[in-house]
């Protein structure tokens, strides 16, 4: 179990745990979402793209498969590696670094920076740091820059009966013991899983929901102009698709 001396809750998941990563439900959308992200920038190759929390590279691989460059940071070096060897494999170039997302040192150097499938935000212990990834994505941003992220939709439990909500199993059926807090809109859960050697671990999460009000402000406060926020599933990104109490996250778009 993560303590606060020991590594972070999201350390420890990510540690030993690509390979199982791989395998899970949210990974199998990959190519519909990045059709949505070319879309996004009107298939510009000649836009740089910074994926933040890029996992096992599962976005910076296709896109630089497409043509585009790409770098793609994480904290995790069991993540990073796999993203390594799945990009040589692929024969594409990707520059992988090891990065917190809470200080990037890039500063106006991408048009495009992407935080897909809570890359880092909003899995942070207190509402500054995940403050932070957002100052340190918008800081990476050119001028005419674009964000799209997706992350955690509060109006999933706010809408539902908080005693249904609390006692049901998480979507993919790992997590028990959840508890919702109305106050702060976390969710502290008993993760189950097997690492990549088969090792069952229980981890402790933390993680914030948002909903889209509070987005659109700290979003603002960052000085971005438009912002359009959707309902988010897995492989159908689409401005068509309305958010719902029904959408467990939701996609952000914002701009300069």
């Amino acid at each position: 179990m993560s303590n606060t001396s020991g590594p972070k809750w999201y350390e420890e998941l990510f540690n030993n745990y690509a390979k199982t990563y791989e395998t899970q439900k949210y990974t199998t959308g990959t190519l519909k979402e990045v059709d949505f992200i070319e879309k996004e920038i009107n298939y510009d190759k000649s836009i740089r793209i910074l994926d933040i929390g890029c996992g096992t590279g599962r976005h910076s691989i296709e896109l630089a498969r497409r043509g585009y460059s790409v770098t793609g940071i994480d904290l995790s070096d069991c993540m990073l590696s796999m993203a390594i060897e799945k990009a040589n494999d692929a024969k594409v170039k990707v520059e992988f670094l090891k990065a917190d997302a809470r200080d990037i040192k890039f500063e106006k150097k991408f048009g495009l920076v992407l935080m897909i499938c809570e890359g880092g935000f909003p899995l942070m212990e207190t509402d500054e740091m995940n403050f932070m990834i957002l100052q340190s994505a918008a800081r990476a941003l050119k001028d005419n820059g674009k964000l799209i992220l997706t992350t955690l939709n509060g109006l999933f439990p706010l809408f539902h009966s908080v005693k249904d909500y609390i006692n049901s199993n998480s979507v993919d059926g790992m997590s028990s013991g959840n508890a919702f807090d109305l106050m702060t809109f976390r969710e502290k859960s008993i993760l189950e899983i097997k690492d990549d050697d088969g090792n069952s671990k229980k981890i402790k999460c933390d993680e914030r929901y948002y909903v889209p009000s509070e987005i659109g402000w700290l979003l603002k406060c960052l000085d971005f102009n438009k912002i359009d926020i959707y309902g988010c599933k897995i492989g159908a990104f689409s401005r068509d698709d309305n958010l719902t109490t029904e959408d467990l996250e939701m996609l952000v778009i914002a701009e300069y």
